[in-house]
């Protein structure tokens, strides 16, 4: 029996010792009060397990190999770039006040100016997406870069994997990243074994493993989506690389929706820029081989927009992204269309959204009906309330599950590229980020945005405060864990 007791003693002594442990390391990070709190309560209410878990996936661990190679490359990187032929720079007279403000802000925190000159071709299909890769790689002469969350097998997407291995046989220098995670099926498949024996340089960012899981958080991913063409013509926005027809089809919630942007111009430069750092950070290949291969230049103006590329992630000040869409929610007057896949905001975005509301914007959230993640259907429903009756209106896309991440700012100001609404993309995941002042596209986009309203439902909200308390208590408690999703 006294055996018996020291065991327990110690075990509960040993619990006692990590809650305190880890608690105090938890409060001296100083993250958001919602993820500290979140952090506590699972530390406390879960021996030992809770411990592992924050252990595993509580800090923004990458490794220190790779922190050592991003911090080694930073004084090199800045000055090459600053080494190249400098752009048009915009003319913020001519534009709306709104503007310059979120440019001062993106560009003090990220250093990445907005660049005047630029042609934006908004695509709302994934084949007429694809098609227009293929396109640009058939025609390339230099290089061919490609960084995907997600590569998946099948239909149009396995064509401009052929389009690749043509230009691979024509010398062209082809570089693919792609997640270690979101592409696991993939870069076991006998596709991705016939894009490297056709010598394409093809790399999983942010591997995964029991030992590595020791050192670097697991959930940290890529999820940019960015394709360069011989330093010329750029693609980002929402669409993985995939074909919707053979996408988690088993999912049931219908073709994912998704548009991106070709882009030409000096922006381009930009977003070449992101490509060649990530590509660099991941495989130590070196600064030199790159700027003799990067294709990165001066580039002419073809056209009048201005964009600005803010690249976000745990390298890059996490909470870049974060501080900037809050700007951009405060700066709206008239009208704010957002539409996302993953609503899940903090307490501080939640605030702005009704805040912007109840001062007479006319502020929309597009989101799809359904989506993969049941956490995240609840945790985003337990927002529904308080934005209803602040006057925000709310509307479920019945498409199909609607990807595409979008904000436009009073018919001036667009934001188009990768990031969620949700914890996830604020601060864990790596992503890109277009903001474009420029009257004609954002009236573009917002077309776009008007077709996903009228293939959407309103949720009423007499109605919606009527549902059961059985639902509120699901989604409350999934509200919980919202700052860990």
């Amino acid at each position: 029996m006294e055996h018996i007791s020291l065991i327990s003693f110690l075990i509960m002594a040993a619990h006692l010792s990590i809650i305190i442990g880890l608690s105090i390391r938890v409060i001296m990070r100083r993250r958001p009060v919602g993820v500290s709190l979140s952090w506590l309560i699972l530390i406390l209410i879960l021996p030992f397990a809770g411990a592992i878990l924050y252990l595993l996936i509580g800090e923004q661990r990458l490794g220190k190999q790779r922190a050592e190679r991003a911090r080694a490359l930073l004084g090199p990187y800045e000055a090459w770039l600053h080494s190249l032929p400098s752009d048009t720079l915009v003319e913020w007279s001519n534009l709306s006040p709104t503007c310059q403000p979120i440019n001062r802000l993106a560009e003090s925190i990220m250093g990445i100016p907005a660049k005047f000159g630029n042609k934006l071709d908004l695509l709302d299909e994934a084949e007429s997406v694809l098609r227009s890769i293929i396109t640009d790689i058939d025609r390339a002469q230099r290089t061919c870069h490609l960084e995907f969350y997600i590569w998946n097998e099948g239909g149009t997407a396995d064509e401009v994997c052929e389009a690749l291995i043509r230009a691979a046989k024509r010398d062209v220098i082809c570089r693919i990243l792609v997640d270690a995670v979101g592409s696991a099926k993939f870069l076991k498949g006998g596709l991705a074994h016939r894009l490297q024996e056709n010598g394409i340089e093809l790399v999983a960012a942010l591997p995964v493993g029991l030992f590595r899981m020791v050192f670097a958080r697991l959930d940290l991913r890529i999820h940019r989506k960015i394709v360069i063409i011989d330093g010329e013509v750029a693609y980002t926005g929402s669409l993985n690389l995939v074909d919707p027809r053979y996408f988690k089809q088993e999912e049931g919630v219908g073709q994912w929706v998704d548009a991106m942007v070709r882009l030409e111009g000096p922006a381009v430069q930009s977003l070449g820029v992101i490509f060649l750092w990530d590509w660099e950070v991941e495989t130590g290949q070196g600064i030199e081989t790159l700027k003799d291969t990067s294709d990165l230049k001066a580039l002419p103006l073809v056209g009048k927009a201005s964009v600005q590329v803010v690249p976000s992630g745990p390298e890059v000040g996490n909470n870049s992204i974060h501080q900037l869409l809050l700007t951009s929610v405060y700066a709206a007057r008239r009208e704010l269309i957002i539409t996302t896949p993953y609503f899940v905001p903090d307490e501080s975005l939640h605030t702005a959204l009704q805040s912007a509301s109840r001062r007479g914007v006319d502020v929309t959230i597009i989101l799809p009906e359904k989506v993969d993640s049941l956490l995240v259907r609840y945790a985003s429903r337990s927002y529904f309330d308080d934005m209803l009756m602040s006057g925000v209106r709310i509307l479920n896309y019945r498409g199909g599950l609607l990807h595409t991440k979008s904000i436009t700012i009073d018919g001036e100001v667009a934001l188009f590229g990768t990031v969620n609404l949700d914890m996830r993309s604020f601060w864990l995941n790596f992503e890109v980020t277009l903001f474009v002042y420029d009257a004609d596209f954002v009236a573009r986009l917002r077309k776009l945005q008007q077709n996903y309203i009228e293939a959407s439902q309103s949720i009423d909200s007499k109605l919606w405060h009527t549902r059961s308390q059985a639902n509120r208590l699901v989604e409350n408690a999934a509200q919980l864990l919202a700052p860990l999703l």
